[in-house]
């Protein structure tokens, strides 16, 4: 068993740690599961949960809205990303299934930027190949490079 004191001085130090940069539950057990005992890592992280400090829904999210603003990816490369970073697969799954058109939108206007990019120095059927080998779907591609 822990005191209160104990628990109080873990779940701030694990607080900070997710307030200086938005974390998945599986980060925050990986990062702490050697410093904190382990009953009492999971109650902070309950504790955490219900107080709002952790939800994996939110940060599936707002990650995902982060790429999307700054980068070019396809929808399975989103994906990818965000199952390394611990999160349940269906989880990810639930959102990119309730989001499906935007994120096909979102992988047609990337594919569109990596085809600007690259018109010029390569073959079409050469960025045809380099979109598909980075999980860009072909129908998005055709629809890309058609426009």
């Amino acid at each position: 068993m822990y005191t209160i004191e104990e628990f109080d001085q873990q779940k701030t130090k694990i607080l900070k740690y997710i307030l200086y940069q938005k974390r998945t539950e599986q980060q925050i057990r990986k990062k702490f599961e050697s410093a904190v005992e382990e009953n009492m890592l999971e109650d902070i992280i309950e504790y955490l949960k219900e107080a709002k400090y952790i939800n994996d829904s939110d940060y599936i999210e707002k990650t995902v809205q982060n790429f999307i603003l700054l980068k070019n990816l396809s929808i399975k490369e989103l994906q990818y990303k965000l199952i390394t970073k611990g999160l349940n697969k269906n989880d990810i799954e639930d959102y990119f299934y309730k989001n499906k058109e935007e994120l096909e939108e979102y992988e047609i206007k990337s594919a569109k930027n990596i085809i600007n990019k690259k018109i010029n120095a390569i073959e079409s059927e050469e960025i045809k190949q380099y979109l598909l080998k980075k999980g860009y779907r072909m129908e998005n591609i055709k629809q890309a490079m058609e426009e």
